[in-house]
């Protein structure tokens, strides 16, 4: 999979890329942008410009089987096409913006001038629960001696999200309202959740997807990932505490998810693919369904990923956001595959722009953590800022912020841009349980 587009030597007409830290030509994600006033429209990141994709396609420079998607205002279509369409795209979109080719400045805008949407119509959302140092750490807060149940090791866990409440990176979070009920206290309340946490999450696009009834098998189902964003599973612990017995998550996390409005398409990321971890002794093989010697060979990726947090107070005083943390992709214990082939293995039919989130990236140690709920013990640890401040959890003002990137010798660095939300105060209660 690896090709000429991925040359760490290419440069680019567009002077800004060359060098850039997450959007060099080597890259080229898609996402969705406007100018102010105009409408949605396609386009492709390069250095601090966005290369307006529609504009290329109306003008003949994109191939005509796949121009029609080009010119479409989300990606849907374009994610839906086939691993070997988004590859030749990929390879016309490298050779336009290479130095050595016309350039055309009337497609660039740049990107402090436009607004980033949602790359997609996200028909539907699924959280999966594969970062096994998360459920470990979590698991052992609740059940010390078994924090792992025992279908952990045999089953990618997910649950339905709700897709109408993602919003792209810069969209405000209102902290959720909601059942609560402390160990201390004997009836539960309604008001604004007390322990609202950030969870740091690789979002995961589907590409063409399965008809109802017909499976994708784990060998096919690379073909149907089309790339990857930054995603924050938002959650409420509080509420989540009291609610998810028996059914699993609800009001905890259906308020909001962010994600980075970029996609990273899985061709970019071809240098950066690496062996899944192997199994620790003791832990069973995947099944069957679920096994195939290529995805363990190279279904895995190196990518590191970073929570930062800006506090009120740090803005005031014009301090940078503080880093929390840092993790990799590498520590999930289930590829990517591996939980779409599981998703499709009941004939469940997924669909282009279908967005999946990892689950929690944590890694071994506590500067890995993925969570506050990791980082503070559940809130009994809470954490000391530089500022002098501290948190168990999230407070209104806070901006929560998620990068990443991937290296490696030989290959230019590659990001995927940031995954930012300020919290916001709850609304206003419609009244409590215990009035």
């Amino acid at each position: 999979m690896i090709d000429a587009t991925h040359d760490q030597g290419l440069r680019s007409w567009v002077a800004s890329a060359n060098g850039h830290s997450e959007f060099p030509i080597q890259n080229l994600p898609l996402g969705v942008f406007s100018r102010p006033g105009g409408e949605a429209r396609i386009g492709v990141a390069i250095g601090d410009k966005i290369f307006d994709l529609r504009a290329a396609a109306e003008a003949g420079a994109i191939g005509p089987a796949i121009a029609p998607a080009c010119r479409e205002p989300v990606l849907n279509a374009l994610l839906g096409e086939s691993a070997a369409a988004r590859t030749e795209l990929r390879q016309t979109l490298s050779e336009l913006l290479q130095e050595r080719a016309k350039p055309r400045p009337e497609w660039l805008h740049a990107t402090a001038d436009c607004v980033l949407h949602l790359p997609a119509r996200i028909g539907d959302y699924t959280d999966f629960f594969a970062g096994i140092h998360h459920a470990t750490n979590t698991g052992r807060q609740f059940r010390p001696d078994n924090p792992l149940l025992a279908n952990y090791k045999y089953v990618p866990v997910a649950y339905h999200g709700r897709a109408s409440s993602v919003v792209v990176s810069g969209h405000e979070v209102r902290r959720p309202n909601g059942q609560r009920k402390p160990s201390a206290e004997m009836v539960p309340s309604f008001g604004a959740s007390r322990n609202l946490d950030y969870e740091l999450e690789l979002g995961i696009w589907v590409g063409p997807g399965n008809a109802l009834g017909e499976p994708i098998t784990i060998a096919e189902a690379a073909d149907h990932i089309a790339g990857f964003s930054l995603l924050n599973d938002w959650s409420a612990r509080d509420i989540q505490g009291w609610e998810y017995q028996p059914l699993g998550p609800f009001l905890a996390k259906n308020f909001a998810t962010t994600i980075s409005p970029w996609i990273v398409t899985t061709e970019a990321l071809a240098p950066f693919r690496i062996p899944q971890a192997p199994r620790p002794a003791g832990d069973p093989a995947p099944l069957a369904y679920l096994s195939d010697p290529r995805d363990q060979a190279n279904g895995a990726f190196a990518i590191v990923l970073e929570v930062l947090l800006q506090t009120p107070a740090m803005r005031a005083a014009g301090q940078a956001p503080q880093p929390l943390a840092q993790s990799n992709t590498r520590y999930l214990y289930w590829t990517v595959a591996q939980m779409l082939a599981h998703h499709a293995s009941n004939g469940c039919n997924l669909s282009p722009g279908d967005l999946f989130g990892s689950g929690t990236i944590s890694g071994p140690s506590p500067e890995s953590y993925g969570s506050l709920l990791e980082i503070t013990e559940g809130g009994r640890k809470p954490l000391t800022l530089p500022s002098g401040e501290t948190r168990r959890f999230l407070e209104d003002g806070d901006e929560v912020i998620f990068r990443a990137h991937a290296t490696r010798e030989g290959f230019a660095r590659i990001g995927f841009g940031e995954c930012r939300g300020v919290i916001l105060p709850a609304p206003a209660s419609g009244g409590s349980l215990r009035e």
